[in-house]
Order: C-alpha cells, then structure tokens, then sequence
C-alpha cells in the first residue's frame, strides 16, 4: 500500500464526516446509527440522499452544495477515494453531507426501512460477467425498495452502453414507473445543474467521446424483481479505473 493512501487512511480517522463500521458492526448486526442517521449525525429532519459506490464523492459533495435542506451520504469500499470528498465537505464547511466505507452489500444494517429518499448509482463498474454485482441488478433493487420511501427514487448516470441497456431491461420487466431515460444525456438538452455535476470518471469519458447514459425510476414500494432473460452486447472499451491502460 502506498505511503499516501496510508497517510489518507490515518487522516480520515478523524474526520468527524466519515464512518468505518467494522466487520462485526454490519456483519448480521444493526449499525449503531440505523434508522437514527437524522437525528443523530446530521441533527435535523430533512431527508437522506444515499449515493451508491460513491468513489471520490463528487455527487454527494455537489448535491449538497445545491440542497442544504437535504443531507447526503456517499457509501464506498474504497478509502481513499472516500477521503477526496470527505476533505472537500469539511474545507466547504458542509454539514448535510457523510460518508461512509463499507460494501453496499451491507445497506440494511445501515439503514433502516424508508429511511432513504433517493439513491444516486453514479459510474458504477457495469459487472458485465457478474449479475449479482450489477447496482442496478434485481439483488440490489430488492435492498434500495427496502430502504427507499413510498415515493423514493433511483438516478443512475452511466457510461456503460450495456449497464444502460441491462438497465431498461430490468424497468420493462419489472414494470418499474419511469422518469427519465436517455442515452445521451448531455445531447438531450436535459443536462440542468444537477446532471451536469461531473465525476473524475464522467469527465474522462466525455474526453473520449462516449456518450452519458442517464435512468430515473421508481420502485414504488416493489419487493420482488425479476431478472430479465436478455443478451446484451458488452461493452467494446475498457473504463478507466478497472485496468491500468484505457484502451
């Protein structure tokens, strides 16, 4: 492990803004702040924006920048990424915004049910060969319908052709109510200040010419989610990120 991860790991211990539960705090047990994330952390009522995998926070720190009656929680395995966003919100001064490091895997023992009223995916790794993986995958979608609102919402940027596409297939089977869907989303003329907050990840491939894929659902309190039986094409690039060349 590198010298500056490690001294980004040291630092994040005491940033007041980031939570590591351990194994055993999440693992078949309740995370302490469960269902109390509103009062106990950010100290109002307002409601709680969740951002799945969210690498070095650029949403969740530019969500909060625009919505200080909302709070914000970015959640991602990686740590250093974590503390990008972690440091930004503490030099900003931003109290509606928290990270957590830890596996999305484990959000129910996070939070409790209903306690989120939307959740952003933003340039997840689209898992082509791993379904369980998929963040927008039935595994996932059962996890997000228990921890949404009655009328909570999915957002999901992508440069993934084939998450898109995976996606749209899951909606349709599903019959999952539709807000928003675009594959281009930045010739859609739809690009408003909340869309057009660009991630390190978005902005490398907007230099590549590839097209910003965007879906906004609902899943209206659903429980059940049916895989669909579909072959979509994979992806003919490489993201950035999950190998050390772009090709």
């Amino acid at each position: 492990m590198g010298k500056n991860k490690l001294q980004r790991f040291a630092e994040m211990e005491t940033f007041k803004n980031v939570f590591q539960p351990t194994h055993n705090d999440v693992w078949e047990n309740d995370y302490r702040f469960k269902g109390n994330w509103k009062k106990d952390v950010f100290k109002n009522d307002n409601p709680i924006v969740l951002e799945v995998g969210c690498g070095k926070g650029e949403y969740s720190v530019g969500l909060a920048k625009q919505f200080p009656n909302k709070n914000f929680i970015g959640i991602d395995i990686k740590g250093a990424r974590i503390w990008c966003g972690a440091k930004e919100a503490l030099e900003e001064k931003l109290d509606n915004v928290a990270f957590i490091r830890t596996k999305a895997e484990l959000l129910e023992s996070i939070f409790a049910k209903g306690e989120i009223s939307e959740i952003w995916i933003t340039f997840p790794d689209p898992q082509m060969k791993k379904v369980k993986k998929r963040l927008t995958g039935t595994r996932f979608l059962k996890l997000y319908s228990n921890l949404l609102s009655q009328n909570g919402i999915v957002h999901l940027k992508s440069d993934s052709n084939f998450l898109y596409e995976y996606t749209k297939y899951v909606i349709e089977e599903n019959k999952l109510k539709v807000l928003v869907d675009t594959n281009d989303l930045y010739k859609s003329g739809m690009a408003d200040e909340i869309l057009s907050i660009r991630t390190y990840y978005e902005q490398q491939f907007l230099d590549r010419g590839i097209p910003i894929k965007y879906h906004k659902f609902m899943l209206e309190g659903k429980s059940d989610f049916i895989e669909p039986d579909v072959e979509i094409e994979l992806d003919s690039y490489r993201s950035f990120g999950r190998n050390k060349k772009a090709n």
